[in-house]
């Protein structure tokens, strides 16, 4: 272990949405330096203009933020790009120690020189090593790497993995156009930043062998504590991808899941809890967190348990909180409800929630536009084959004219109303779940969603009538 105080960096690229497993490394990252009491540096790589857009370093502190890493409680962000001068100098001090070299080859010439594209696969084959080449336009810089012995990497997590040197290519470090590669910056960057951990995705572990012999170039006395976390997959335990997943944190948080849920699910990828429990305060995750516990197999980003996981956090909500927790989805500028915006009515809503127990039947928070739509809307939504299911056959017609007769007059409770209708249920030769489909569907529009009775009670006599009768006109007339 590195000496002196714990400093580790998370350095996302801003080229897109931030992605889950950024995250969990963000967390296993903050959660190391919280520990030893030691320091957390957001270094944003944003060195590819070319795909860096400043939304996406705002999603970046956005992200964060929500996940409970807050500005102002972290060193940066420290821009990649303002660095490039630093780069630039560790790179000609590289090429004066003898350590690197310019090199001209075309990939054309690789090619050509190697016989294939296969045989040009094993790596560049070091043909302007002793060229004496320049700094010049074209000529990109590469590092001279031993080509005997091997390198040992000393992992917390994957032990000590060895690479011969022999299987390392002379790799580039700075392009054409003197701008430093992802291998320089990083190593450069770590170094002037005091960086004593690097714990970040397990894809990263090939480059490490180059970049640990960057280190000793540059003179370190000794590379930082290396942990290359686990990489998540699917279902079909398949890398997790951009294009084919949903990986994007910001989906999540859109959708309603809340961050402790998150959180909790995503410290699970890879690690585990003493004690067999999964769903534990944060306070006991912070105490018993080690990277060394963390196992190096592939971890199933498992989206049904993380949507269960969150249901669970859900249910542990105060009535109060829940009813709060639930307005960014039905009000306010970021709300896109079905509802025109004066129809929503709050304290109807919370009188709802809390009647129906809508809490207990929300997985993710919104959800609950669809459970109370019905609530807000002049009229219900159509629902075509919901109408047919419960419209289609039985008495409805029947049981729609006696519940608009006798609703008329019942005591307007939950209780009543469930009365009323399994008697009404009854008389035509039907059970309660039977006979309040069709009022249901010409109430919500939908044969399913919260209790019906507590929702009857809370939309109100008149407008349950109304759209009783409404019901009743659409279907055929009996004789």
């Amino acid at each position: 272990m590195a000496s002196g105080r714990v400093r580790v960096r998370f350095a996302p690229s801003p080229t897109g949405y931030f992605h889950v497993g950024g995250a969990r490394s963000a967390l296993f990252n903050w959660l190391v330096a919280k520990q030893a009491g030691g320091d957390f540096v957001l270094r944003i790589e944003d060195t590819d203009a070319a795909r860096n857009r400043q939304e996406w370093t705002d999603g970046i502190i956005s992200a964060l933020d929500w996940i409970g890493i807050i500005p102002g409680e972290y060193e940066g962000p420290i821009m990649q790009s303002s660095r490039a001068d630093r780069h630039a100098a560790a790179a000609a001090e590289l090429f004066a120690a003898g350590r690197a070299y310019y090199c001209d080859c075309t990939r054309e010439d690789i090619v050509g020189r190697a016989g294939s594209e296969q045989a040009a696969a094993r790596g560049y084959d070091g043909y302007c090593r002793d060229r004496g080449l320049t700094a010049g336009p074209g000529r990109a810089l590469r590092f001279r790497t031993p080509d005997e012995g091997t390198t040992t990497v000393v992992d917390v997590i994957r032990g000590k993995p060895e690479f011969q040197n022999s299987t390392i290519e002379d790799f580039v470090i700075a392009r054409g156009d003197g701008s430093a590669v992802f291998l320089l910056a990083n190593v450069v960057d770590d170094l002037d930043q005091g960086i004593t951990h690097v714990i970040r995705g397990e894809e990263h572990l090939p480059n490490t062998p180059k970049q640990q012999m960057l280190w000793e170039a540059l003179g370190a006395p000794e590379p930082p504590v290396w942990a290359h976390v686990p990489v998540l997959v699917n279902e079909k335990r398949q890398k997790l991808s951009k294009r084919r997943d949903k990986v994007a944190l910001e989906s999540y948080r859109e959708e309603g899941y809340l961050a402790d849920a998150m959180k909790n699910y995503l410290m699970l990828l890879g690690w585990a809890p003493p004690g067999g429990e999964e769903i534990v305060p944060w306070s006991t995750i912070e105490e018993t967190f080690r990277l060394e516990d963390v196992k190096p197999s592939p971890a199933f980003f498992d989206e049904t348990k993380l949507r269960a996981f969150n249901g669970e956090y859900i249910r542990k909500l105060s009535p109060d909180e829940f009813v709060a927790a639930c307005q960014p989805w039905l009000t306010g500028p970021t709300a896109s409800p079905p509802w025109p915006p004066q129809r929503y009515d709050p304290a109807a809503f919370d009188r709802l929630a809390r009647q129906a127990d809508a809490q207990s039947r929300v997985f993710v928070l919104g959800e609950i536009v669809e459970m109370v739509d019905f609530l807000f809307l002049e009229e219900p939504v159509r629902d075509e084959a919901a109408w047919a299911k419960a419209m289609g056959k039985g008495p409805a017609a029947e049981v729609l004219a006696d519940a608009i007769r006798e609703f008329a007059t019942v005591e307007w409770t939950a209780q009543a109303l469930k009365a009323t209708l399994t008697a009404i249920g009854e008389r035509h030769g039907q059970k309660l779940g039977k006979a309040q489909a069709p009022v249901r569907v010409a109430v919500t529009g939908r044969t399913v969603g919260l209790p019906l009775f507590e929702s009857l009670e809370v939309l109100g006599r008149e407008e349950t009538i109304r759209r009783l009768r409404a019901a009743a006109d659409r279907l055929p007339v009996t004789t």
